[in-house]
């Protein structure tokens, strides 16, 4: 059953007290590349539906206002081949509505928008295969010779991982609003190691369809970290200035974006609730930084550096929490500044947390930028530092406080010794205590924005444009005997 039909006849089942309907189909198209020990090992395509039916419930016995109407939401990845199929799942959701008790989140459906609202409406899903990867595949056929046919300090074994997935969304509402998103995703993530396998370097591309991947570049990155690697140089626990660079910012400014909860705010349950005695609820027009810093998602990102970081410019759930609410599905999305010019601009509110609250509605973007920055590349940085460390990437990051959003986790796969400009070797791995809104606040010198991948959170969060970023005093906790 195509997936507009599935759409149709779901809203076109009639329950008894039911106020509201939503219906959201997702056809997806996946095509992965594995390699290792430069060696291609695995390549596979693969196809998904996932269609979810929310229902909007008036509670019987709890009057006429808004506490009185409930949503259940039932998800299904089975293919839809009968038509009784779809009316359990309806009167499923109907069932978890009943069964949920009164939502806080309740706000009429959002109504049609115009001729847009229903563009490509009738177009397939969109696909892709694996020839996605032609000029990839032979890239890296280039690049696994040249490490294995390099000099004898210059050999290298590669490791890696390329996923490429396009994933078309279909959204209908009792109201009439019918909307269609295509969106891809791809990503590209190389480990070069040395022969004796010591030492690992890593780097990262995001991209909507590898015609912009140049594999080769990438490898000869991470071939002369490899080299920056031979001379190692021990370094205790401490604070040092420290060199982020663009995906090392993009993991911790994903998670401050995770924190940015307007409800949780005004509750006092977040790091952007106003200190106590201040007259305001929350931090939204507090300054972080002297520097012009922007934080913005945009569906229609598009320049051109961040070609291919478009989204879907409407909201689409299956859930509700303190960010979304599955009462606002079809609701158009904008670009919105969380952080404009060093100040703190928004936060998220759902549609009744905003009418609550006297905010503005914003949904939590897919895509998210940091401009505003001195400029410079990642080597402009380094050239301008006497003595410091750079980052290759941080992972296993985890939230010690919640209040302050403090963060932990480890560097990994490279931290080098820069000394009057220069890198001079490689130290020690560290566990690092930080909290992304604190360095917001003391970092010195920031680049320009480039495009670039989150090694940490890349499984959720891909499209990102960050800069390298100067800290003068970055926590490095303690010693990691990671390797």
């Amino acid at each position: 059953m195509r997936a507009q039909e599935l759409v149709e006849r779901a809203l076109a089942v009639r329950g008894t007290d039911v106020v509201g309907r939503v219906v959201l189909v997702t056809e997806s198209s996946e095509a992965v590349l594995r390699w290792a020990n430069s060696t291609m090992t695995t390549n596979g395509h693969s196809t998904a539906l996932s269609w979810s039916v929310i229902s909007l419930v008036k509670l019987a016995g709890a009057g006429n206002g808004a506490g009185g109407v409930a949503a259940g939401v039932v998800s299904s990845s089975a293919q839809v081949t009968d038509a009784s199929e779809i009316e359990s799942m309806v009167r499923a959701s109907e069932l978890a509505a009943r069964q949920s008790g009164p939502a806080r989140d309740v706000a009429e459906l959002p109504l049609p928008g115009g001729a847009a609202d229903s563009a490509g409406w009738a177009d397939p899903a969109g696909e892709t295969s694996i020839g996605v990867y032609g000029a990839l595949a032979e890239q890296l056929a280039e690049a696994f010779a040249r490490g294995r046919d390099g000099a004898a300090d210059g050999k290298r074994t590669l490791y890696g991982f390329a996923s490429h997935e396009v994933a078309t969304t279909w959204l209908g509402t009792s109201t009439g609003v019918r909307r269609r998103w295509t969106q891809p995703t791809g990503s590209v993530e190389l480990n070069a190691k040395t022969a004796d396998l010591t030492r690992s370097a890593w780097g990262g591309r995001s991209t909507a369809d590898f015609t912009d991947v140049d594999l080769l570049e990438l490898d000869a990155e991470l071939a002369t970290r490899l080299s920056w690697g031979a001379r190692r140089v021990e370094a205790p626990a401490g604070r040092y200035p420290t060199i982020l660079p663009p995906s090392a910012v993009a993991d911790l400014l994903t998670y401050l974006c995770w924190g940015m909860s307007g409800r949780t705010a005004q509750e006092g349950r977040s790091p952007f609730s106003a200190p106590a005695g201040s007259t305001a609820a929350t931090r939204v027009g507090e300054r972080l930084t002297t520097l012009p810093l922007t934080l913005t998602s945009d569906p229609a990102m598009g320049s051109a550096e961040s070609a291919g970081l478009g989204t879907v410019p409407f909201l689409a759930t299956a859930y509700s929490s303190d960010d979304v609410s599955v009462f606002d599905n079809g609701a158009p999305l904008g670009r919105v500044d969380w952080i404009a010019d060093g100040t703190v601009n928004a936060l998220t509110y759902p549609r009744a947390a905003a009418a609550e609250f006297g905010a503005e509605f914003a949904a939590p973007g897919d895509n998210l930028a940091l401009t505003g920055g001195t400029g410079g590349s990642l080597a402009d940085l380094v050239a301008r530092t006497e003595r410091g460390l750079l980052l290759t990437c941080l992972w296993y990051i985890r939230v010690v406080d919640p209040g302050t959003l403090l963060l932990t986790g480890l560097t990994r796969d490279g931290v080098y010794l820069v000394e009057g400009g220069e890198v001079v070797g490689e130290v020690n791995n560290f566990r690092f205590n930080e909290s992304p809104l604190d360095l917001l606040r003391r970092a010195s010198s920031v680049g320009s924005a480039e495009r670039t991948l989150p090694r940490e959170f890349k499984d959720w969060f891909t499209r990102t444009l960050m800069p390298a970023m100067l800290v003068p005093d970055f926590n490095m906790s303690s010693v990691s005997q990671a390797s």
